[in-house]
């Protein structure tokens, strides 16, 4: 029979674990962006969207763009695009009920992370999107985020993960995405016609069909 865990229930329990963070940590939040972050959003090709509904439920979304996809509207105030997906839409329908949300931006080789968090709404159109335009293609809808908390997050995570040493990459440990879907749910498509659509022709429908 597997030992219970011993659970940590109250901050005063997590803060004599943890102990309490160093004052370089605590001073770093920020509500304004500075030069430096326009800088590091404009050499990010990607992001995570954390959200929750009005009841706790959460959901993480990779976004991802040419870099600089995130648009700066003001020193408090970003805009992210949305491409054609799986049409899901778990954080956009959180963010309908629960508006509160935070990024992790990434830059490839950079082990730091720029951390948002904030206030979220959905817009389907603005002058900017002419700004988005990808391929020849607008966003969809676009999530403009009020910035509340902002700071540059350390290098560990990354540096122990060792997650931009290529030497350690071993991707074909894993099956392809075709073989993943088909073992994991029931699809009208045979393995192999999830192999042709995961193939050379999915890059092209990134952004809308192929004109």
């Amino acid at each position: 029979m597997t030992e219970p865990s011993t659970e940590i229930t109250t901050a005063a329990e997590l803060r004599a674990l943890l102990g309490e963070p160093m004052e370089r940590a605590v001073t770093k939040e920020r509500t304004r962006l500075l030069p430096i972050d326009l800088q590091w959003l404009a050499a990010s090709p990607f992001c995570l969207i954390a959200t929750s509904d009005a009841d706790g439920n959460c959901d993480v979304s990779p976004k991802g763009d040419p870099a600089g996809f995130v648009k700066v509207l003001s020193d408090s105030r970003v805009a992210i695009p949305e491409r054609p997906g799986n049409r899901r839409a778990d954080g956009y329908l959180n963010i309908l009920s629960n508006p509160h949300v935070g990024l992790i931006s990434v830059v490839p080789g950079r082990s730091e992370s720029l951390r948002v968090n904030g206030r979220a709404k959905l817009v389907r159109d603005a002058p900017y999107f002419d700004d988005m335009v990808v391929k020849g293609h607008r966003p969809i809808l676009a999530i403009e985020v009020d910035i509340e908390q902002i700071f540059f997050h350390c290098a560990k995570s990354f540096m122990r993960s060792k997650l931009w040493k290529p030497e350690t990459w071993e991707p074909e440990q894993l099956p392809h995405h075709a073989v993943i879907v088909k073992s994991v749910q029931e699809t009208r498509e045979s393995l192999e016609e999830l192999i042709e659509y995961y193939g050379a022709g999915y890059e092209q429908k990134l952004y809308g069909a192929v004109k």
